[in-house]
């Protein structure tokens, strides 16, 4: 079963996948399984990468690792009640309602699934296989838009002026190109 991020469905029975699953962990618990026991690995697609994680709690939604092995997977800096990437930062608060971080057997479990999606991160995952893969965050992709420059470069005008770009710094410009190949 495949999963695009807010888009869950049970192929079978036509049912939202999340209402589905929900009803699975209710009954799981009912009859004495433990929603809290250590499910398999997984392995994760990001940034080109193939990312192999040995332990990840039971869950049938979400992905929830080890909070010391989310750095294996982005380049988020874990800190007292936050978790931070670059400006941005979001929390980790144990006793809200939906907790991002949970403490099972004394180990801080992260859910990745969730804080992709406080991220607006897309994701996909083949439930069947264990496999979660993660586009890229948008927040990175806007700080580097917001420094990015282009090199300095000069060309002559139609009357044979040097021009270079860093003369129009601070100022709107359109570059526009051709080739022909």
């Amino acid at each position: 079963m495949f999963e695009k991020q807010g888009q869950k469905t049970d192929l079978f029975s036509g049912m939202k996948h999340n209402s589905y699953m929900r009803i699975a962990a209710i009954a799981a618990s009912i009859f004495g399984l433990s929603a809290n026991a250590i499910a398999d690995p997984a392995t994760v697609l990001y940034d080109n990468q193939v990312i192999e994680i040995d332990r990840t709690l039971a869950d049938p939604l979400d992905l929830w690792i080890p909070l010391e092995e989310l750095s294996k997977l982005n380049d988020f800096a874990v800190a007292s009640e936050q978790i931070c990437l670059i400006d941005f930062c979001v929390s980790t608060d144990k006793q809200s309602n939906n907790p991002l971080v949970i403490v099972r057997d004394q180990t801080d479990w992260v859910d990745v699934t969730r804080l992709a999606s406080e991220l607006n991160q897309l994701t996909v995952t083949d439930y069947d296989h264990g496999v979660w893969s993660f586009g890229e965050i948008p927040e990175q992709r806007k700080t580097f838009l917001e420094s990015g420059l282009a090199p300095d470069f000069e060309l002559t005008d139609r009357q044979g002026n040097p021009v270079r770009l860093s003369d129009f710094r601070g100022k709107k410009v359109l570059l526009l190109t051709w080739a022909s190949w």
